[in-house]
């Protein structure tokens, strides 16, 4: 069984077996270091950024695709990204269930996108839910987004919202849980 080969949207891990520890802690590792190496190099150096974040995000970093380091990704190979995506500084990917980030969409600092969760009954299971985030949508400052959350086209999320159910698309969401408040037209 190969755990990223084998991965659905909602399947759950116990993160003591063989298979899982290899092959995601194998990854993390991988990401660890690239993230580190990308979080230490001098700002300055704009093409060597953008190798390491080609290197952590399989050759995705193109067509004005960017991330602002510091940024800390732990499945960068679940991660798909559209072109002219923009994340500011402190993005916070944990992927394992998978990311898929459209076309235009823009991140403010501190975006957290967060595909994991625990099960309460047993904490050493873990539950993954895939997030999409749709063309052209903006996540205002320190976003944070769930598993299994789809963000729909043009939709604006305040700063600070959790996001934990799917948002409209063209709709304005904000708070603690993120609720529309409004249609964009």
């Amino acid at each position: 069984m190969s755990v990223f080969t084998d991965l659905k949207n909602g399947e759950s891990y116990n993160i003591k077996d063989e298979n899982y520890q290899r092959e995601v802690h194998g990854e993390i590792d991988r990401c660890d270091h690239i993230c580190f190496e990308i979080n230490s190099t001098d700002p300055a150096e704009k093409d060597r950024l953008v190798e390491l974040e080609n290197e952590l995000l399989n050759n995705q970093m193109r067509d004005g695709t960017y991330f602002t380091p510091p940024m800390q990704i732990d499945c960068a190979n679940t991660v798909k990204l559209g072109k002219n995506v923009y994340a500011n500084h402190s993005l916070t990917m944990m992927s394992l269930g998978s990311i898929t980030i459209d076309d235009g969409v823009m991140m403010g600092p501190g975006v957290g996108l967060f595909t994991v969760n625990h099960d309460p009954k047993n904490i050493r299971i873990v539950k993954t839910g895939a997030i999409h985030i749709k063309k052209n949508a903006w996540l205002g400052a320190r976003v944070s987004v769930l598993p299994g959350v789809t963000i729909g086209e043009n939709a604006i999320i305040g700063t600070g919202a959790v996001v934990t159910k799917d948002i409209p698309a063209n709709s304005i969401a904000v708070g603690t849980p993120a609720k529309v408040i409004k249609t964009i037209e």
